[in-house]
């Protein structure tokens, strides 16, 4: 097979492993590479890295895909799997051999061991020291008979291997600091750097969209696609996204599944617009759509150092885009992520009010669940915190003065604001704070401090539940 031309489209590619979940800072990756194939007109490649059959497991590769749907991704081509394409890589590691660029090792794990030690205890930079390596004048050492070996590339031995990156600029990496890297291991496996290399020039791909980690790896596989005779794609890569204290980011800052965070409660919409704005910039503007980032993206937009993961503004962004949702939109979320069903608060004012209310308040999905939990449950659960402050210190007399107020309200005037009114009445005709009568009323009825106001929830539960609730003082 001959190597294919190069693009004369944009062709982006997002490819990862099947051995961990999608967590935020992959994501972000997908997304940045995605926007710029379909701001510039061009193609989105996925493929999967599935070498590592130790580590690979299917429910990761589900996960994977379900991640990148929900996030509104759609690619043109693939899913491609490396693991279907071992041939092809013999094929070229072959055709190197055959050119020269690259040549078989037969040094043990022992000699490349010794090395090791030799160029530490001289202070030096571990590498190999090219005892297979064919150069003129230089007589090598006989094959041994029947002795494994590696097949390692013909890395340049003077200058430097100069990426020029959309993002970071100019990076040079001297010759000097590299060595011919191993391009087929002894058992026939390509490695890492071979595979991509390959894949990339088979998949036409123009720009490289990936995370700052993998820059060390770009000088090594322009190397072997220079020894192909290939031209480079273009290289963006994407500076880490850091925890607040500016390290790597783990799962204690929130790098977990982004299915997580989908159960958590949060809209696709805001993940996606927050990840946009985790490093690039369109101006001042914060609110973008999908739709928008697919146009306006470019990688002049993004910073060339480590974002940091803020989940107080994710969250700001959840709440706006809870609020920009319709209360059928909202209803059928909720019911689809918690098997929770609000329908019926749509067949009254009050219930739609009470949404109102609630969604105002909403920074993720499962606050309506748990902000509703009075309105869900007959007997709601009671903060102990509040039980302990307010109930029992609470003056059962304000609260059975407001019982028999309430008691001898007409259907016609059990209204929100009336009923809010009455409370506060009677607060003041006794000589009392409205907290003092307010606070032991809200947690009797919802179970906690916090929620909409006491009126509406008084409407909401109806004359029975109500008078039933404030009953259960203890």
């Amino acid at each position: 097979m001959s190597i294919p031309a190069a693009p004369t489209e944009i062709r982006t590619r997002f490819a990862p492993s099947p051995t961990g979940f999608l967590h935020v800072g992959g994501a972000r990756t997908a997304l940045f590479s995605y926007f710029y194939a379909r701001a510039k007109g061009g193609k989105f490649i996925l493929r999967i890295e599935d070498t590592d059959l130790e580590r690979n497991k299917p429910e990761f590769e589900k996960e994977i895909l379900e991640s990148m749907k929900w996030l509104g991704m759609k690619w043109d081509e693939g899913p491609f799997y490396q693991t279907q394409r071992f041939d092809r890589y013999r094929e070229l590691a072959l055709r190197m051999l055959e050119e020269g660029t690259a040549y078989k090792c037969y040094c043990t794990a022992a000699e490349l061991d010794e090395q090791r030690k030799r160029a530490e205890a001289a202070g030096k930079k571990p590498k190999y020291d090219g005892t297979w390596r064919p150069l003129p004048g230089k007589t090598l050492p006989p094959p041994p008979a029947g002795a494994p070996f590696v097949i390692r590339v013909k890395a340049p031995l003077e200058g430097e291997v100069v990426v020029n990156d959309a993002i970071l600029g100019r990076v040079a990496f001297p010759a000097a600091e590299l060595d011919d890297f191993i391009l087929a291991r002894s058992s026939g496996a390509p490695t890492y750097n071979f595979t991509v290399v390959v894949d990339d020039i088979d998949m036409r791909i123009s720009h490289v969209v990936r995370a700052q980690e993998h820059l060390n790896n770009t000088p090594k596989q322009i190397i072997i696609m220079q020894a192909l005779g290939w031209t480079p794609p273009i290289y963006a890569h994407v500076p880490l996204v850091l925890a607040s204290d500016k390290s790597k980011l783990s799962k204690r800052h929130g790098a977990v599944a982004v299915t997580n965070y989908r159960e958590e409660g949060y809209l696709e919409a805001a993940m996606v617009n927050y990840l946009a704005r985790l490093g690039w910039a369109h101006g001042d503007q914060e609110i973008f759509s999908m739709e928008e980032l697919c146009r306006v993206f470019d990688l002049g937009g993004c910073g060339n150092s480590g974002a940091v993961f803020d989940r107080a503004k994710l969250d700001w962004y959840n709440a706006h885009y809870i609020k920009a949702c319709t209360q059928d939109e909202i209803i059928r979320r909720v019911k689809d992520l918690y098997a929770v069903d609000f329908s019926p608060l749509l067949s009254h004012s009050s219930g739609q009010r009470l949404l109102a209310a609630l969604t105002e308040r909403a920074v993720h999905l499962k606050d309506f669940v748990t902000g509703a939990q009075w309105y869900l449950h007959e007997n709601p659960a009671q903060d102990a915190a509040a039980v302990e402050t307010v109930l029992k210190p609470a003056k059962k007399e304000l609260l059975r003065a407001l019982s028999a107020k309430l008691e001898a309200t007409g259907d016609a005037d059990w209204k929100a604001d009336k009923l809010g009114a009455l409370v506060k009445q009677v607060a003041t005709e006794n000589g009392a704070k409205m907290p003092e009568l307010g606070k032991p009323v809200r947690v009797l009825l919802t179970g906690g401090l916090n929620g909409p106001d006491l009126g509406l929830i008084a409407e909401v539960l109806g004359k029975a539940r109500t008078l039933a609730r404030l009953a259960r003082l203890p």
